[in-house]
């Protein structure tokens, strides 16, 4: 009688495609066979099942820097039913202790480097278990190599979960957004077709994997068509390039934040990558300047855009390499499995062109944040999740990202979205990087202050921004100070953290902002 392995694709392409890989671990130089994959989850999950004693519904967290093995915890606890925790190592101990007692994880598979911040976390926290993980003889790898391979996964559906992932916790502690097997599915399927995503697809991951666009742009999809996924341990612009355009890898799938691509568009050996085999360059955790949409154009790249988040699983919008150039700015239309809608505050739907916040419902969202009902009430009407993003459609029913709803300022009576203005601000070819807040004003309310990187080797001075800006903006839009400064303040993922930002720059009187060169 065949074991039942409900979503368990690593071993359905063992046995469809045991040879074929399915991943490579670049910073360790490890490759693993879908045959070879399949049986390392299998052991795993038996050490965890006969040493740790996880079971159904217990939760197994991770401290780890992005590896393959990652994705060998997750669908080890697949097979047992047990529940994936990936933490954010940047994370400092207090804020992790909240995370952790939170959860309240049964195991605790740390990094050797993190071997104090797991110590603490299983004194404050008690958990039970910690396994270390490290090099080929690490404690994680020993117990691989001697444990009972687990035989009879448990069966599954949609509903089960498999994933708490915490949010970054900007505004208050971080929410535990509960990701169903379901969810995992759902979100393969609807990038997998436009994004072209097939058993032939090689696609490089650099997103930190304990954020979902690590883990599912692109690859969690990429494992559920059989193709291979290489793992970078943290994004290197250089290496990256360097991949991209090496023909006997053969990289046919990049996903990244806009910060990556603009890391990788201002580095040397830009010019002089070949992109031909790329065949999908996706894009998304925050809206994308036009100006650097079209610097990949010009090299024969369409960045393709689309928005989702972490309750969504995460994709929700999405455009095709088709759509890219010629909706330029747009995230694309609503995925196949999913509705969307665009309201205004009093909840009825929003016309064509007008702003509104976006709703989002669906197999793809999440049942709620764990351990808080008060979260759950205030997110959702009537199974719309509330995004927090504000959006708008066109004439031909393309969707647009404004801006966050959080990150608006009204200035004198009308609502300016920062990243409407950075769009017009990273026209400016010395520009490197911006980042516009709303800060107090007597007059007006809240005005703009544009906090500005220029690019080695150039100048730029306020009076050229301001002329600028003047040119292609509505008055009440007007950045009505600049600060220059050498580094905007980011989150993991790479997306530029607002409130530091605000927190740096967004009280008082600017300083002297007469000119800047780098």
């Amino acid at each position: 009688m065949p074991v039942p392995r409900h979503y368990d694709w690593i071993s359905h392409h063992a046995e469809r495609r045991p040879s074929e890989t399915a991943a490579v671990d670049l910073a360790g130089g490890r490759r693993f066979s879908y045959a070879d994959f399949d049986k390392r989850i299998a052991h795993l999950a038996g050490h965890l099942r006969d040493i740790c004693g996880v079971g159904r519904g217990e939760r197994v967290a991770t401290l780890l820097h992005n590896t393959t093995d990652v994705f060998e915890i997750q669908f080890a606890c697949g097979r047992l039913g047990a529940i994936f925790v990936p933490l954010n190592w940047r994370l400092a101990v207090p804020e992790l202790e909240f995370i952790v007692g939170d959860a309240t994880p049964r195991v605790l598979i740390h990094d050797l480097e993190f071997a104090e911040t797991a110590a603490a976390l299983r004194r404050s926290c008690d958990v039970p278990h910690a396994i270390a993980h490290g090099d080929a003889d690490s404690p994680y790898e020993r117990a691989i190599s001697a444990a009972r391979p687990l035989v009879a996964p448990e069966t599954l559906t949609h509903d089960d979960l498999s994933t708490i992932m915490y949010t970054s916790g900007t505004t208050g502690r971080p929410k535990g957004a509960m990701i169903t097997h379901g969810m995992t599915f759902w979100n393969a399927v609807n990038l997998g077709a436009p994004h072209l995503v097939s058993h032939r697809t090689i696609a490089l991951a650099v997103l930190p994997l304990f954020h979902t666009g690590g883990l599912n742009c692109y690859a969690n999809p990429v494992f559920h068509a059989g193709g291979t996924v290489l793992v970078m341990r943290s994004f290197d612009p250089a290496e990256s390039l360097r991949l991209i355009g090496d023909p006997a890898i053969g990289l046919t799938h990049f996903f990244g934040v806009p910060a990556n691509y603009q890391f990788m568009a201002q580095h040397p050996t830009f010019a002089e990558t070949d992109f031909t085999r790329l065949l999908t360059a996706g894009v998304g955790g925050a809206p994308t300047p036009v100006a650097l949409l079209r610097t990949y154009e010009a090299r024969g790249i369409a960045l393709v855009q689309g928005y989702g988040m972490t309750e969504t699983s995460p994709a929700v919008l999405a455009l095709t390499a088709e759509e890219a150039s010629s909706r330029a700015g747009s995230a694309g239309k609503p995925v196949l499995h999913g509705e969307v809608r665009i309201v205004r505050e009093d909840g009825s739907d929003a016309a064509s062109g007008e702003i509104g916040e976006l709703w989002v419902r669906g197999a793809l969202v999440t049942p709620g944040y764990w351990n808080r009902t008060e979260a759950n009430k205030s997110s959702f009407t009537d199974g719309w999740l509330h995004t927090g993003d504000a959006a708008r459609t066109d004439a031909d029913g393309f969707y647009y990202i404004v801006d966050r709803w959080k990150d608006m300022y009204i200035s004198g009576g009308e609502n300016v979205y920062p990243a409407e203005v950075e769009n017009v601000l990273y026209q400016l070819p010395a520009i490197a990087e911006v980042a516009v807040i709303g800060v107090p004003d007597e007059r007006w309310g809240e005005v703009g202050r544009a906090v500005i990187v220029v690019k080695p080797g150039h100048t730029l001075t306020e009076g050229e921004i301001m002329r600028h800006c003047e040119a292609n903006l509505a008055r009440y839009k007007l950045p009505r100070s600049i600060i220059f400064t050498d580094l905007l303040p980011r989150n993991a993922t790479g997306k530029v953290h607002k409130p530091s930002l605000r927190m740096s720059f967004g009280g008082g009187a600017p300083a002297p902002a007469a000119a800047r060169s780098a």
